[in-house]
């Protein structure tokens, strides 16, 4: 069987990330692909614990971020293993919603850690499992803050990373940037302020491009159709 294809979408909070993953996802599945989608922190038991310890328990405040770094860690290491790793060996599309490099932007940039051992951590955690295609979407601070506060969520549900400085997702903005400069051939940036369906048609674009052979491939039915 052949392998599936790995796609991950990065950016700052308030993107627009998870809208164009399922529209994604819905495209895919329209060309006969299997997709999965899946998210970080979390897309496991273990995961999503994890994720509610990252982003919403009270004591996530006092957090150091090297204790944040080995948190985000454990929950991509789980997550690769139990879901991703067998899911692409099942020939499945797997479209995550961040993986790796939010790690390299967020601690390794906007927390300062050192970002040698950031991608050590990295690499130990996700093994040799890397998107073949990432997505980023760009957008301004002030856009991604505005579509923050425009997110309806429970009152006691404060979410940690969305309560930084905005220097902080400054620094997160142009580290993706810089990573996207760094690595071309893997990472694709599309202007995340125009609307949902212009970025939708470009990321459609991309991914056609990098995957014309995955889409030709003869599906299930196409082969029940021949025999």
């Amino acid at each position: 069987m052949s392998r599936g294809a790995f796609i991950t979408f990065e950016g700052s909070e308030g993107c627009g990330k998870t809208t164009q993953v399922k529209r994604l996802a819905t495209r895919l599945e329209q060309t006969g692909l299997r997709v999965l989608i899946t998210r970080e922190p979390g897309g496991t038991a273990i995961g999503e614990r994890i994720r509610d310890l990252l982003q919403f328990a009270p004591e996530s405040f006092a957090m150091a971020p090297e204790t944040e770094l080995l948190l985000f860690e454990a929950s991509r290491s789980q997550l690769v293993r139990e879901i991703i790793r067998p899911a692409l060996e099942e020939g499945v599309v797997v479209i995550s919603d961040r993986f790796f490099d939010s790690t390299t932007v967020y601690q390794g940039v906007a927390r300062k850690l050192e970002p040698g051992i950031v991608a050590t951590m990295n690499d130990f955690a996700a093994g040799p499992d890397r998107p073949d295609l990432t997505i980023i979407l760009d957008v301004d601070v002030a856009t991604a803050r505005a579509r923050m506060l425009r997110r309806v969520r429970p009152a006691t549900e404060i979410d940690r990373m969305e309560q930084e400085p905005l220097e902080f997702y400054e620094r997160v903005c142009e580290g993706y940037r810089e990573l996207a400069r760094r690595e071309p051939a893997r990472i694709r940036v599309i202007d995340g302020i125009r609307s949902p369906d212009e970025i939708e048609s470009e990321i459609w674009r991309e991914v056609s491009g990098c995957f014309s052979a995955l889409l030709a491939r003869p599906k299930k039915e196409d082969a029940a159709s021949t025999s």
